[in-house]
């Protein structure tokens, strides 16, 4: 990213950040991801419970083995335990003090879109945690619903697919033909606007492109 285009995004980034102050959720930009790394570990202080939906975004910025390294027994990453507990550790994820995660496109109306094939994600990014911390690059931001939309059927769901392996025309096309393929991961599809819980929901914004 050249430093005109990452001004660009900054710049867009900070008026992104005051609409999601109107829609009820905390907004943060910082330039790098050891300063992400110091900012999250703020604000999970006196956590008990930690865990996180799955993401190259937390992975590409090691903020997935950060908390592996610093919060052994706190956080559980569904990435190191066995198949067969995925679900309930999913489950498990309701009762966490913070929830990490990223998302798919975020709105210059300051809304979360998001798109999920299990479901688990978007549900405890709505309801159980008691924080959930996003982390995004500043490629995830759009500018209405329809460009984010646009975004999951040209970039983000045909590169998870792409990356899981999944048998589904986007792997191949790279377009969503709205299939109905047993390997389909475009089953939910979730906006978050307003918010009810007042910063419950916290946006970390690194000043780069991360994820998909």
């Amino acid at each position: 990213m050249t430093q005109a285009i990452k001004q660009s995004l900054t710049n867009r980034a900070q008026k992104v950040i005051a609409a999601l102050e109107k829609n009820n959720m905390k907004g943060y930009l910082v330039d790098t991801p050891d300063e992400a790394k110091k900012l999250i570990a703020e604000l999970i202080k006196d956590d008990k419970l930690i865990m996180s939906g799955g993401s190259m975004t937390l992975a590409e910025t090691g903020i997935q083995a950060f908390l592996n390294e610093n919060y052994k027994g706190i956080y559980l990453d569904r990435d190191t335990c066995p198949p067969e507990e995925i679900p309930a550790l999913m489950r498990r994820a309701f009762c966490a003090d913070t929830y990490f995660v990223s998302t798919n496109a975020i709105t210059e109306d300051g809304e979360l879109y998001n798109i999920d094939g299990n479901g688990n994600r978007v549900a405890a990014m709505i309801f159980g945690p008691k924080q959930v911390i996003v982390v995004a690059g500043l490629n995830k931001i759009v500018t209405d619903l329809d460009a984010a939309r646009d975004r999951l059927d040209t970039i983000a769901s045909p590169a998870n697919c792409i990356r899981l392996k999944r048998n589904t025309p986007c792997a191949v096309t790279g377009h969503c033909a709205k299939c109905k393929s047993p390997d389909c991961i475009c089953s939910d599809f979730v906006v978050m606007g307003h918010q009810r819980d007042k910063d419950r929901i916290k946006v970390i914004f690194i000043a780069d492109e991360y994820g998909y």
